[in-house]
């Protein structure tokens, strides 16, 4: 771009550059809007990533980037996926009080094929997102690859769940399902979370086990209990404790350290 000057009657170009946001159009605008609604990002298949950090980390990763919208020009290199916009528009599609300088859309991918020859973690009925994204960066932590949500827990795809997961959601495999159909299954190395099971340290645990974390109040669902008769339990040594449970993100962190520390043995 350029402007006119003058001296002594002349006119003189001077080069000026500046940096111009482009338009986002009321239509994307509502698009992003929708899909901070479970319904709206299964049905296209997209998922909304804010923050520096989670967007550049999904970037380098296997994660199909649709479109990036920022107030900085550090993303110029992805060309037509790419729409520097204001911060008035930012704040417009932003799930965050206080956005930061980037929202991405990326597309979801397909769950991969379950490894049950691996150790696996499930999660009955969890319902908080910071809960959910807290355990797949644990899954991803201590290297389980697969994680099993039931098809009533929180949507992984939901934007805190992806905040609270910092990345770690491109590195583990997610897949939801019936529990009822995959538990119905004797031949399955199961066990479930629960307050009145073996002591963590003295549970033996299989190369293919699967431990099953309940709901954050009501724990493990009856059905599930009914087919599942293995359980185990973190020992609580302060007796005076009146606290009937411990987070449930805690718990996996708690059980996934004794389980790598148990496959040195196994």
């Amino acid at each position: 771009m350029c402007d006119l000057g003058f001296k002594k009657d002349k006119f003189y170009l001077y080069k000026v550059t500046y940096f111009v946001s482009k338009m986002i159009t009321k239509n994307e605008i509502k698009f992003i809007r929708s899909l901070k609604i479970k319904k709206n990002r299964m049905k296209s298949k997209q998922f909304i990533v804010e923050g520096e950090k989670v967007v550049d980390e999904l970037i380098d990763s296997s994660m199909e980037l649709v479109k990036l919208y920022s107030t900085s020009s550090k993303y110029e290199s992805l060309e037509d996926r790419y729409t520097n916009i204001s911060k008035t528009n930012l704040s417009q599609i932003s799930n965050l009080k206080t956005p930061n300088k980037v929202l991405a859309i990326f597309r979801i991918p397909t769950p991969e094929k379950i490894d049950f020859s691996s150790q696996i973690i499930a999660l009955d009925n969890i319902s908080d997102p910071g809960n959910l994204g807290t355990i797949i960066r644990l899954c991803d932590w201590f290297g389980i690859k697969d994680l099993l949500c039931n098809t009533e827990s929180v949507d992984c795809y939901n934007s805190k769940v992806v905040q609270a997961s910092m990345g770690s959601i491109s590195r583990v495999n997610i897949t939801y399902l019936d529990f009822n159909d995959l538990f119905s299954d004797k031949k399955l190395n199961a066990v479930t979370a629960d307050l009145d099971g073996h002591p963590l340290n003295e549970f033996k645990f299989q190369k293919n086990q699967i431990v099953i974390f309940g709901n954050e109040s009501m724990g493990i669902s009856d059905e599930i209990k009914s087919m599942v008769k293995d359980r185990v339990t973190i020992p609580r040594y302060n007796s005076n404790l009146d606290v009937e449970s411990i987070n449930v993100a805690n718990s996996v962190a708690i059980v996934l350290a004794e389980l790598k520390n148990r496959n040195k043995s196994i």
